[in-house]
């Protein structure tokens, strides 16, 4: 499991970074853009950062690196990365639209605090196969799906932060 605070750290990261970037770099080109110093560092950064990030910490993060970044240019790359699929935009809730890096990964679900706005990525077969399994019974072929889960985790709750383990079929 990932929270949104996790980041992709050490080498994988920045592998994942460099590879993003050359990917957006044909995708850009293919359309007549310009690839640019700032997109880089942008793809980078948020790479780098991992989980699920607004575009407002995003915006912190580079403008550390990079002062003169224009809030509309990282929303600008971060639509430019949704659209090549190298990032996924995500609305929990009524929350702001947040982005988790799409490349690599298999799917997941989440659980989402309402009352922090913690985010836990999960990962569940059982749950996987009975959604299959209804699809079926009713005739269907699932495109596409996502699961979100959302209560008060255990910090919030004021109780101990272990897993409840799952029941037996």
């Amino acid at each position: 499991m990932r929270d949104q605070g996790a980041s992709v750290g050490g080498r994988r990261g920045a592998g994942q970074a460099r590879a993003a970037v050359a990917q957006m770099g044909a995708f850009i080109a293919e359309r007549g853009l310009k690839q640019s110093r700032q997109r880089n560092l942008i793809v980078e950064t948020f790479y780098g950062i991992g989980g699920h990030v607004p575009v407002e910490r995003l915006v912190a993060e580079v403008r550390r690196q990079e002062p003169r970044v224009s809030v509309a240019t990282v929303y600008r790359t971060m639509k430019l990365l949704a659209e090549c699929g190298l990032a996924l935009p995500r609305h929990f809730g009524e929350a702001q639209t947040l982005y988790e890096p799409a490349g690599g990964r298999g799917h997941h679900d989440h659980l989402i605090c309402t009352a922090c706005g913690r985010i836990v990525e999960f990962e569940n077969e059982r749950i996987e196969a009975l959604q299959r399994r209804v699809a079926r019974t009713h005739g269907f072929e699932v495109e596409s799906h996502k699961l979100e889960l959302y209560g008060r985790c255990a910090g919030c709750r004021g109780g101990p932060g272990r897993a409840v383990p799952e029941p037996s079929p």
